[in-house]
């Protein structure tokens, strides 16, 4: 299952279970559908931020094989990261709120 990360700032989507651990990491209940205020958003931001920091070698392993498809490539929770801080980031430039279902 897939949760759909949506802006005026941008969108993507990302597997569910790295979603809401995500979010939870940014301070939210890690409920689905919801939304974070632009308000709100720079303080998300940084706790998200202060997590990711905090645990900087967690990886989780992927379905995406390399060139070669001989094993799993290990992807960080950093780097899954990436999209919602990007994200979170525009929309705090931007004053808009972010929504997630």
């Amino acid at each position: 299952m897939f949760v759909k990360f949506d802006s005026n700032a941008g969108g993507f989507t990302m597997s569910r279970d790295i979603a809401v651990q995500l979010l939870k990491a940014m301070g939210h209940s890690g409920t689905i559908p919801s939304a974070i205020l632009p308000g709100d958003i720079p303080h998300a931001l940084a706790r998200l931020k202060s997590a990711m920091d905090a645990s900087p070698g967690v990886s989780l392993r992927t379905a995406v094989k390399d060139d070669q498809n001989r094993e799993d490539l290990p992807v960080s929770l950093r780097q899954r990261a990436f999209p919602l801080i990007d994200l979170l980031t525009r929309a705090a430039r931007e004053e808009v709120e972010v929504m997630w279902r």
